[in-house]
């Protein structure tokens, strides 16, 4: 088996050496924390016990009561925690969480999901010894319900899917072949039918069947992000991990998160404290781009998965069951006449209907009022609510075209705009959506992103714009010239290697560049992702990087952009707009898993929170941004949700 950890025995070891270093840095006035932190993690667990028994041998002291005695705070935590072996340090986490006032669920799920038989076991004996009861009891004692019959279950060890490599890959068939027939997946269908510290537990043990590092990797996010730190989680973690799997910890975390987990524990801590979680962590992923070897076969295996994964995409709003675009019109105009306007019909009609249905609406509408609908809209609607049902009512190609045409018009460019769309739509779609900007405005779009952009970004998007991408399947041999070609032009100098990277990202089908990107890891040890970051800047950094996000996961790209555009102060009412009403008929279903995956947090709800702020903001105004978070949240929700009544409304 590889070994996947950053700490490995030390080569030369000798415990009596090491025990005397300890002993002199703990010696007289203070004590020199840097050369206890350096030794203690560059040993493995094993040869630190041996330090702690060569300690008492040679000064007829605890090696651990002095640690104590000589550092504090959280450093002295993290290195006393260390010096424990892994059962006894679980078994203290565990005592930790079920003694005292209050419990500490998380880490009973956290500890209890994530572990082999084995190693629960030998925690069990372990706390029988160090606490001198019975873990079981204990835990029985402090928690209630399901959660504490799952505790024991997990205790007793009788769940056959704890990380036996066969029924592992088995149940993770099982979960894939759920979500096709349920339409859903496991974990939300857990969300959907559990709550509380019962429902945490049971996605731990899904998430834990699907990938343990990534979800280590989550939970030390989790730990960091936000103000303060709990302290607690990270060091649980990059303890046990250390010498298990923190290599693909840490290559799930920069895939999932396009951060290092050593960049983001150094800006999240600080001090000797800092610098011994470093050590654990082993090294900085960001650097360079590069991999270490191990984790580059981790990078190339992703990228083969994303090559070979068959992803369903969903939508969530599709064409409504008897459909009768007469009456549809009739409501609709209802809705406007008279004083005021019925905000709720409006919605309610335009987000359970497909585009193709919104158009034949507005068809009789003029036929048989003589009105024009997109009008009549317009009048009674106003703002962002405005925007958004006009967006709706608009073709897909009418759509872009003015989406294009707002990012260019009035002083300044919404460069990321121009990036979304052009690198994400389709040939057929950037044809439709050239047609379409041509008889609106009259003129081509290429021209009008000619005399609004510049330099070597300009080049991109007329690439780009002129919809001429190849399609089909990678070609091997070409992909690993490709490979190549990308390698050396990371040589070159910055114009040329700009062009060669504009020559091939911008020409080559999906899934050859999907190919492209796995063996430019082979053949480089870098991510294609990190040198584009590290080695371009401005809007060309930004369009290549979009175009390798997007290639590697689409939704995953756009749940980004989503959540960009709705953190922080303020809300990009545009992007977020844009990006619901184009892919709520092709892939918003699997946006929202993705969002909830990364963020920890649903679509749905960050809407709800984003658009209130913006109601708040807008001198409590709540009754068009109220509107907009309502209309928004049926346009995220799935259509079986609609029909069943349960789209929240404010």
């Amino acid at each position: 088996m590889v070994f996947r950890g950053t700490i490995a025995d030390a080569p030369d070891f000798d415990p009596s050496a090491d025990a005397e270093t300890l002993y002199n840095a703990m010696k007289g006035i203070g004590s020199d924390k840097e050369a206890i932190l350096d030794l203690v993690t560059s040993r493995s667990n094993a040869q630190r016990q041996e330090i702690i028994s060569a300690y008492k041998c040679s000064f007829g002291k605890d090696l651990i009561d002095d640690l104590k005695y000589e550092l504090t705070g959280k450093f002295e935590r993290l290195i006393v925690s260390l010096m424990r072996t892994p059962a006894y340090h679980d078994a203290k986490e565990i005592h930790d969480a079920v003694k005292g006032v209050g419990t500490n669920e998380r880490c009973l799920i956290e500890v209890m999901a994530s572990r082999t038989n084995k190693q629960i076991h030998d925690m069990v004996a372990a706390y029988k010894d160090a606490y001198g009861s019975d873990i079981e009891e204990d835990i029985i004692m402090d928690t209630s319900g399901h959660f504490k019959k799952m505790l024991v279950v997990l205790l007793q060890h009788y769940v056959i899917f704890c990380f036996l490599t066969p029924v592992v890959t088995h149940l993770r068939m099982v979960f894939d072949a759920y979500e096709k027939i349920g339409e859903t997946s496991i974990e939300d269908s857990i969300k959907s039918e559990l709550s509380g510290d019962f429902e945490r537990l049971m996605l731990a043990v899904v998430q834990c069947i699907r990938s343990v590092p990534m979800f280590f990797a989550k939970r030390l996010y989790k730990s960091m992000k936000g103000l303060g730190t709990a302290d607690n989680t990270l060091i649980r973690i990059m303890i046990s991990r250390s010498e298990i799997d923190m290599l693909d910890i840490r290559e799930c975390f920069r895939l999932r998160y396009e951060k290092s987990l050593y960049n983001m524990i150094k800006d999240d801590t600080s001090g000797d404290y800092k610098r011994t979680l470093l050590n654990l962590c082993g090294g900085d992923d960001d650097l360079a781009g590069e991999f270490f070897p191990e984790a580059a076969q981790i990078a190339y295996k992703m990228w083969e998965l994303s090559a070979t994964t068959k992803v369903q995409l969903r939508p969530t709003v599709r064409p409504a069951p008897n459909f009768d675009p007469a009456a549809d019109a009739q409501a609709l105009r209802k809705a406007m006449k008279g004083f005021g306007t019925d905000e709720d019909t409006i919605i309610d009609i335009v987000t359970q209907r497909s585009n193709a249905q919104r158009q034949e609406i507005r068809q009789a509408f003029k036929s048989l009022l003589g009105r024009d609908l997109m009008k009549d809209l317009k009048s009674e609607l106003s703002k962002n609510l405005e925007r958004l049902i006009i967006g709706l009512m608009l073709t897909p190609a009418e759509f872009d075209a003015k989406m294009m045409r707002k990012a260019m018009e009035g002083a300044g460019t919404d460069e990321h705009a121009l990036i979304e769309i052009l690198v994400t739509r389709s040939n057929e779609e950037i044809h439709a959506m050239n047609d379409a900007y041509q008889n609106a405005y009259k003129k081509s779009l290429e021209e009008a992103i000619q005399s609004d952009t510049s330099g070597h970004f300009c080049r991109i998007l007329v690439s780009l714009v002129q919809g001429a991408r190849e399609e089909g399947p990678a070609d091997v041999e070409r992909a690993n010239a490709d490979a190549q070609e990308l390698a050396d032009a990371c040589n070159a100098e910055s114009d040329d290697m700009e062009m060669k990277f504009m020559s091939i990202l911008c020409t080559r089908s999906v899934p050859h560049l999907r190919r492209v990107f796995q063996e430019f890891v082979k053949c480089t040890n870098k991510d294609i992702e990190q040198i584009i970051k590290k080695e371009m800047s401005g809007d060309v950094k930004n369009a290549f990087y979009a175009i390798v996000r997007s290639v590697k996961n689409q939704p995953s790209y756009f749940a980004d952009r989503l959540y960009k555009a709705m953190k922080g102060l303020g809300t990009d009412d545009r992007a977020l707009i844009r990006i619901m009403v184009s892919r709520c008929e092709i892939d918003l279903f699997n946006i929202r898993k993705e969002f909830k995956e990364t963020h920890d947090a649903s679509l749905h709800e960050f809407i709800q929170v984003e658009t209130m702020i913006v109601s708040l903001s807008l001198c409590l105004l709540t009754v068009p941004a109220g509107l907009l978070c309502s209309h928004l949240i049926c346009v995220c929700v799935s259509v079986e949700f609609l029909s069943h009544g349960l789209c929240p409304t404010l």
